[in-house]
C-alpha cells in the first residue's frame, strides 16, 4: 500500500525505470553547478568545502550573547547567525510599555549602536559571516553591523553576512510585521539598492520558506509560497529601476529541513529547478549567479519534543543529513532542549558537532549530489516541483504574492496542512516518539537555561544613559532627515544610518517610520 509524502503525495513501495519513462536527464538535471542546478549550484559542492556551520545564537543581554558567539567560533563555527529579541524585531526599544516580559527572551535585546558595539567586540568582522535573523527592521541592523565595522576599521566591502529581510512571509506565517506591504517593498528595494553601492558583499535578502514551514506549511508549500514571494522582491527590485543581473546574484533562501530525508531532498532539489527557470524565462537574467537558488536551512524546530528531549539529538541528525544530501549552502543544527528553552552552553556545541560529524565522518562529502539518477529522488523532484508549480500559478492568478496575501489564501493553505498534521498526530496515524508512541511513565528532570528577568531593567537603564548622554539635537534632525526621505523617493537607508550614528534607538527610528508609513493590520478574507 503506498503511503504518502508531507505533501501528500503518493509514496510508491517500489520505483523503477518505468516511474522516470520519457524523462529527459539533460533538461531536468544538467551537470552540477550549471542550469538547471538540479544538482547543485556548485561544480564540486562539498567535495571543495563543507557548508558553512551556522549556530543560531542570541538570549538575554549583548554581552551573554557575545560571549556565546565567542564560544561558538573557538568550537569550529565557521558562521554566525544571531536571534534578535521580539521587541528589536518589532522595531520597539526595551524600555517601551509594550515590550515588557519579552526583552531577552527569544534573542537578544539590540536597541542602539552601543548594544551592538558591545554585540560585536572582539569577533573579527571581516573574517566571520554574519546571517541576521530580522525582517521588517533589517536595514537598521544591518547599518548598526556596518557602523560598528567602520569603528574596527573593516571596510563596508569586506563585510560579509545576510540579512532575512524577507518581510512578506512575516504577513503569511510569523508576525513580526511593522509597516504595510507596500512600503515595506519600497524598504527592500532601497536595501538592494545601497547595498549595491556600499556593502557589495552583503546577501541582501534571505527569503524564507522555514517559518511558514513550522506553522504547518506542507514541503511543496514551503518552496511554492517562498518562491512566489522572491518573485515579488525581484518584481519590486526591477520596477524601482535596477537591472535584474544587478541583484540577483546577492539574493539567497531559508529552507527547513524536516526527518523525511527522500521528500526534504526532492524538495530542495525541485527548488533550484524552479527558480533558475524563473529567473530566465520570466526576468532574462543572464549571470548564472542570477539563476542559483542558494540557501542557508535549519532543522526542523517544530519536529522537536519536549518529552524525552534527548531523542531530538536523533531527530536533528537525521535533519541535518537531508539537508546536506540537498545541497545546502549553510547549515543550523538545532539543538536537543529548543522545545524546552534556550540551548545550553553544553547542547549548543552538541548541535555543532553533529555537523561536523556529517562533515567528517561520513562520506556525504566525498560526491556531489548523491542521489543523482535515484528513481525515487528523481520521480519524487518531479512530483514536488508539479505541485509547486500549481501552487505558484493560484497565487499568480490571486494577483501575485502581495494580493494573495491580502486575500489571506496562503495563511488559509498553511492553516489546512497544520491541521491534518494535528489530526494526524492525535489519531496516532503520524507517529512521534515519545509523545504518541514509545512513551514514558516518567520524564527525567532536565535543568533548562532561564533569561534573568532584571534584563529588562539592565537595558531600560542603559537606554536612559543613552538618551541622557547624547546630542539630542542632532538626533531630532537626523529623524527628520529620515522622514523626509521615507515621504518621498530618496533611499532612507542614508539618513536612517546618520540617524543610527547620532544614537538615535531602533524603537525611535522605527517610530520615526511609522509616522509616514502606518503599520500593518492583519485580515482574513480568503
Amino acid at each position: 500500500m503506498a503511503r504518502e509524502s508531507e505533501s501528500g503525495l503518493p509514496i510508491e513501495p517500489v520505483y523503477g525505470p518505468d516511474d522516470l519513462e520519457g524523462w529527459d536527464p539533460g533538461e531536468k538535471l544538467g551537470e552540477p553547478g550549471s542550469y538547471p542546478f538540479t544538482r547543485g549550484v556548485y561544480p564540486s559542492m562539498y567535495t571543495g568545502r563543507p557548508w558553512t556551520m551556522r549556530q543560531y545564537a542570541g538570549f538575554g543581554t549583548a554581552v551573554e550573547s557575545n560571549a556565546r558567539y565567542k564560544q561558538l567560533i573557538a568550537n569550529g563555527t565557521t558562521g554566525l547567525s544571531v536571534a534578535f529579541d521580539l521587541p528589536t524585531q518589532m522595531g520597539h526599544d526595551s524600555d517601551a510599555p509594550i515590550a515588557h516580559g519579552e526583552v531577552g527572551k527569544v534573542g537578544v535585546a539590540v536597541d542602539s549602536i552601543d548594544d551592538m558595539r558591545v554585540l560585536l567586540d572582539g569577533i573579527p568582522l571581516d573574517r566571520v559571516s554574519t546571517s541576521m535573523t530580522i525582517n521588517a527592521p533589517a536595514a537598521l541592523l544591518l547599518l548598526l553591523y556596518q557602523l560598528v565595522g567602520e569603528e574596527q576599521g573593516v571596510p563596508a566591502d569586506r563585510l560579509t553576512g545576510t540579512i532575512q529581510n524577507d518581510v512578506l512571509k512575516e504577513y503569511i506565517a510569523r508576525g513580526t510585521y511593522i509597516f504595510p506591504p507596500k512600503p515595506s517593498l519600497r524598504l527592500i528595494a532601497d536595501i538592494f539598492k545601497y547595498c549595491r553601492a556600499e556593502i557589495p558583499k552583503w546577501n541582501t535578502i534571505s527569503i524564507s520558506g522555514y517559518h511558514m514551514a513550522e506553522a504547518g506549511a506542507s514541503p511543496a508549500q514551503e518552496i511554492a509560497f517562498t518562491l512566489a514571494n522572491g518573485i515579488e522582491y525581484v518584481r519590486t527590485a526591477v520596477a524601482a529601476g535596477m537591472d535584474v543581473d544587478d541583484f540577483a546574484p546577492r539574493l539567497s533562501f531559508f529552507f527547513v529541513a524536516r526527518t523525511t530525508i527522500l521528500e526534504e531532498v526532492a524538495k530542495f532539489r525541485a527548488a533550484r529547478r524552479i527558480w533558475a527557470r524563473v529567473m530566465r524565462d520570466e526576468f532574462g537574467a543572464k549571470n548564472p549567479k542570477s539563476l542559483m537558488l542558494r540557501f542557508h536551512t535549519q532543522t526542523a524546530g517544530v519536529q522537536l519534543t519536549a518529552q524525552q528531549p534527548e531523542v531530538n539529538l536523533v531527530r536533528v541528525a537525521v535533519q541535518g543529513l537531508a539537508a546536506v544530501l540537498g545541497g545546502t549552502q549553510s547549515l543550523h543544527t538545532n539543538s536537543f532542549d529548543e522545545a524546552i528553552a534556550l540551548p545550553t552552553d553544553k547542547s549548543a556545541r552538541l548541535a555543532l558537532r553533529t555537523q561536523q560529524v556529517l562533515a567528517y565522518e561520513t562520506d556525504v562529502t566525498a560526491t556531489v549530489d548523491p542521489f543523482a539518477g535515484s528513481y525515487v529522488v528523481e520521480s519524487m523532484t518531479d512530483d514536488v516541483e508539479a505541485a509547486a508549480l500549481e501552487l505558484m500559478r493560484k497565487v499568480e492568478d490571486l494577483g501575485g504574492a502581495v494580493s494573495a496575501i491580502e486575500r489571506g489564501f496562503q495563511k488559509s493553505e498553511i492553516e489546512r496542512s497544520a491541521y491534518r498534521i494535528a489530526q494526524e498526530t492525535d489519531g496516532g496515524e503520524r507517529v512521534v516518539v515519545g509523545v504518541n508512541r514509545f512513551t514514558l511513565d516518567e520524564e527525567e528532570p532536565y535543568e533548562p537555561l532561564r533569561v534573568d528577568p532584571a534584563i529588562e531593567a539592565q537595558q531600560a537603564d542603559r537606554l536612559a544613559k543613552l538618551r541622557a548622554g547624547r546630542d539630542r539635537v542632532a538626533v531630532d534632525a537626523a529623524l527628520d532627515e529620515l522622514r523626509r526621505a521615507a515621504a518621498g523617493t530618496d533611499n532612507v537607508l542614508y539618513p536612517m544610518k546618520e540617524a543610527l550614528r547620532a544614537r538615535a534607538t531602533v524603537g525611535e527610528v522605527c517610530d520615526a517610520l511609522r509616522e509616514v508609513w502606518g503599520t500593518y493590520v492583519p485580515s482574513d478574507v480568503f
